[in-house]
């Protein structure tokens, strides 16, 4: 029909499209393109053109066979065809294929692609190879662009037809294409780190300085998206090349001062990421961030008490240690001036976030007598306790365990409190699920850590470890030197052993249960799952420490707990916990070995590595990452089983001949940004069913027929899904299923999101199995009186 001249041309602009969906055969996907290509040079016309080139474009991505070969039409048609509507739908499907497969682009492919770019009159044209070129340009692409041919000269990187075009549109009077152009060089200054690229990165801070210096101006919506692509290309460069971070933040505090509001908003977001990754913000420059937040903190408008928040957090980021007191006295000035407790509260979760918390003490103890709410007033007062406890914690000193302990006490005194008003906080609508388990495992943790250093300090040598060597040598038993440890060996070691297994079984518990809070967090943040893998990763660190200094020093290995280093280190927290871990891992095998194990055990040493361990870990201030104050995504999922009884504790009749064909339907419900960590690929559905209490005759059950266990993997369509389990309820009595759902996402990760539900089963026998039986027990009944009789007769 499509290819018939009967056929009109309308007709055919309507049903060529459907082409696009011939890809699931490959003999079907590959006749489609015939037809297609027939299509396109039998009908030159523009709107036949248009339409069959896109269909070409989505027919060869679905395929994934001929991508070549389509970007190779297109830079075709891109070059040779004189209208400029073929031209841009061109640039839009070499956007779409460069997103979907960059891989796929040759060389040849891109040199073509700038060569069109370079000599194109037309600044919309040259916008949208530039776009094209900017996303492949931050892929795999541009590393097989840049790369020689075997037994061939490297060719200097200034050479290539694409440094040259995006040197050129740099300093572009259109804005759209000179954000481009410096997208180009910090994707080719950042991806290609082995090449000497000096001069090109020279050229990329040029041209972001004058960007920033053109958008920070000017408050229309184009120039704003021009200045968030410029900070983020500004916050890779510096991640990538650290020695031009210097010029790059001193550039921005420069125009921070001359900016718009909406424009200083975003400086300070790129200030914070930057200072973040690297520590780059000197004293000098927060004295000129003081002086600015003052100068700010004269105005009530909302722009400004945006631009209160933002400024806050670069100040948190720079001071890396506790914030000196007259910082705080500024801060808390110009919230009493000119900000509202909405403002002040931020600013007091972002001090939380960076680690400041006895500035959010502060805060939130100001907080609290201005909500309206007691669920509001509940969540504030659990803060104020959190930041006091953490605040407890920053006391801490190496080799002073008396201390530590005390410390310890008074945060887990804090956190009690804390927690109970965190649970009085909740309510049905929001559980605070999250932060109660993290609360509560914190709370266990710092527990733990207690313990440990109190186990440690329960072993003491007799003699002293200073005066051991001397009595070894003056009695002639070298024994001696290991102190009470080598006489009382078999008293003291063993319990001193079965309390160390103990510890490091609870540690590893507690490790297990931070998986479980990390698996059950579908919609948090990167840096919050992160933040909780820390914490996890910390416990194995001691419980690992534990096995190889006590309980079994031989068979230690300390590969597998190497640490990657730091390339991809996001926060200073990370940095510094990632630090500890290091230096923990150090200790422990250059103690593993240098020692046997009964001499670092006399000495103590294993003690004070342990115990400065522990000080170690607590000393970096713990930071409460955003899903603890904010969930930016929401996803629930929401069951309805079937068959279903009327009242939920009645339980459903079944006969033990028949299965019961238990209907799952669910439906996923989403907030108002959906998928924006994460998206729902399939949903994993498992039931099981467990017998509770069984009726009939008590003989030995199997243990296959009083349990059902299965498993199914569902796509949701609309957000909908059902599926069907048939099981078996062999065994007479009342059954318990439950039907517990976990989420797949798109990188094949399994999430247990729950929900969890039950329903109760009875199984019944059924009546023709109960009439035969009853006829049997009545034959027994009537052989057994006949026997009687005839023994009776006898006698």
């Amino acid at each position: 029909l499509v290819a018939g001249l009967a056929t009109p041309v309308d007709l055919k602009l309507k049903l060529i499209p459907i082409l696009q969906h011939m890809h699931h055969d490959a003999s079907l996907a590959s006749s489609s393109r015939q037809l297609l290509q027939q299509l396109v040079t039998s009908y030159p016309s523009t709107k036949m053109v248009i339409v069959t080139l896109h269909t070409f474009t989505l027919l060869a991505a679905s395929s994934l066979v001929d991508i070549p070969k389509q970007i190779q039409l297109l830079l075709q048609y891109l070059k040779n065809d004189p209208r400029k509507a073929v031209k841009r739908l061109a640039v839009q499907d070499l956007k779409l294929l460069a997103n979907k497969t960059p891989h796929t682009w040759s060389r040849e492919n891109i040199q073509a692609l700038c060569e069109s770019a370079l000599h194109t009159p037309y600044d919309s044209l040259k916008l949208g190879m530039l776009s094209v070129l900017s996303t492949l340009s931050g892929t795999i692409a541009i590393k097989q662009y840049f790369s020689s041919a075997p037994g061939t000269a490297a060719t200097p990187a200034k050479s290539f037809d694409l440094v040259k075009l995006a040197q050129e549109c740099c300093y572009h009077n259109n804005r759209g294409i000179a954000a481009h152009g410096v997208r180009i060089l910090t994707n080719i200054s950042s991806s290609c780190q082995d090449k000497d690229l000096l001069p090109l990165e020279q050229d990329a801070v040029f041209g972001l300085e004058a960007l920033l210096l053109l958008c920070s101006q000017d408050d229309s919506p184009g120039a704003q998206a021009t200045l968030k692509i410029t900070l983020t290309c500004m916050v890779k460069l510096v991640k990538c090349r650290p020695h031009l971070s210097q010029s790059v933040v001193e550039c921005l505090l420069t125009q921070l001062h001359s900016a718009q509001d909406t424009a200083r908003i975003l400086m300070c977001h790129c200030l914070a990421a930057i200072a973040m990754q690297l520590p780059v913000l000197a004293d000098g420059i927060l004295e000129d961030l003081m002086d600015l937040y003052k100068l700010i903190g004269r105005s009530a408008t909302d722009k400004k008490q945006e631009l209160l928040v933002s400024l806050a957090t670069v100040i948190f980021v720079s001071s890396q240690k506790a914030l000196s007191s007259e910082i705080k006295t500024v801060i808390k000035q110009q919230l009493e001036n000119a900000s509202n407790g909405w403002t002040a509260y931020r600013i007091a979760r972002q001090a939380s976030r960076m680690g400041n918390h006895d500035m959010a003490r502060e805060l939130y103890q100001s907080l609290l007598t201005q909500v309206a709410s007691e669920h509001f007033y509940f969540w504030l007062n659990s803060l104020k306790e959190f930041s006091h406890a953490e605040q407890c914690l920053t006391g801490l000193q190496e080799d002073n365990y008396s201390s530590a302990l005390s410390c310890i006490a008074e945060a887990l005194k804090s956190y009690h409190k804390g927690i109970a008003s965190l649970t009085a906080a909740s309510t049905p609508l929001n559980p605070l699920s999250f932060q109660c388990g993290f609360v509560k495992l914190r709370i266990d943790l710092l527990q733990a850590f207690s313990q440990l250093i109190c186990t440690c300090n329960s072993l003491k040598t007799s003699p002293p470890p200073a005066i051991a060597t001397t009595i070894a040598m003056t009695s002639g038993n070298d024994l001696q030197r290991c102190g009470r440890i080598s006489n009382q060996a078999c008293d003291l070691f063993p319990l001193f052993s079965s309390h160390m297994k103990h510890s490091m079984e609870e540690f590893r518990s507690l490790a297990a249960r931070y998986a479980d809070l990390y698996q059950a967090s579908f919609d948090a943040d990167s840096a919050t799952l992160r933040n909780v893998e820390l914490q996890q990763q910390s416990c194995l660190l001691i419980s690992h420490a534990i096995e190889a200094l006590i309980l079994d020093p031989e068979s230690a290995n300390f590969q597998e707990y190497s640490s990657n280093g730091t390339a991809h280190v996001e926060s200073e927290y990370e940095r510094r916990m990632l630090s500890v871990f290091n230096h923990v891992l150090e200790e422990v095998e250059s103690l593993n070995r240098k020692y046997a194990p009964v001499s670092y055990l006399a000495s103590n040493t294993f003690k004070s590595c342990l115990c400065n361990a522990v000080i170690a870990l607590l000393k970096v201030p713990l930071s409460f990452q955003r899903y603890f104050f904010q969930k930016l995504q929401s996803t629930s999922i929401k069951l309805a089983l079937s068959p279903s009884p009327r009242n939920p504790a009645e339980p459903i009749a079944v006969q033990n001949n028949q299965q019961l064909a238990l209907k799952v339907e669910g439906v996923v419900q989403h907030g108002s940004k959906p998928g924006l960590f994460r998206k729902i690929q399939s949903v994993c559905l498992n039931v099981s069913s467990v017998l509770q209490s069984k009726s009939g005759q008590d003989y030995k059950i199997p243990i296959d027929s009083m349990t059902n266990e299965m498993e199914q993997r569902v796509e949701p369509h609309n957000d909908y899904f059902s599926t069907q389990f048939l099981l078996n309820f062999v065994i007479l009595g009342t059954h318990n299923i439950t039907v517990e759902s976990s989420v797949i996402d798109s990188n094949g990760i399994v999430w247990k999101t729950g929900p969890k539900t039950t329903i109760f089963v009875k199984s019944l026998e059924d009546p023709y199995s109960q009439q035969v039986r009853l006829q049997q027990q009545q034959g027994q009944a009537a052989s057994q009186q006949q026997q009687q009789r005839t023994a009776y007769s006898r006698f």
